[in-house]
């Protein structure tokens, strides 16, 4: 007796149906790890910031030493890059970077010093780019120590 010929299987693929179980849960996987990958995120931006901010803290300090005083506000931190008027003993730049880094969201840093010049502040804003904040919103920067 000879053989029909061989009973064809159903197509190959996928349902409809298993096709929506894999879409649900890939959705429900990205629903967890979205968030958190999106705060690392945030949370590098705000190291990069913190440790761009003690860079620049050391360039002042380093500016200091030579030039016997910091940088004046209207100097800012271009005195850094390129030497002001007046600083005698200036050896810079101070940073490696040819132009004043930006924070990590695109802002300058903002620098002001005490009248006396004793102390000076590097900082930033953070993502909102006003004062105050929390989390990624928060200000960042130190108020260097009084020589």
């Amino acid at each position: 007796m000879q053989r029909d010929a061989p009973i064809r299987r159903a197509q190959a693929g996928f349902s409809l149906m298993e096709l929506l179980v894999a879409l649900v849960i890939l959705a429900l996987v990205m629903g967890i790890v979205a968030p958190r990958v999106i705060g690392y995120l945030s949370r590098a931006k705000s190291q990069t910031a913190e440790a761009q901010v003690k860079n620049i803290q050391g360039a002042l300090d380093l500016f200091l030493m030579d030039v016997g005083r910091y940088p004046t506000e209207s100097e800012g931190l271009d005195a850094l890059m390129e030497a002001p008027a007046g600083a005698a003993g200036w050896s810079g730049p101070y940073l490696d970077e040819e132009v004043t880094p930006a924070d990590p969201w695109g802002a300058p840093y903002f620098y002001s010093s005490t009248e006396d010049g004793l102390r000076v502040r590097v900082y930033s804003l953070g993502r909102d780019g006003t004062e105050g904040g929390t989390g990624e919103d928060a200000d960042i920067g130190r108020p260097a120590s009084p020589q």
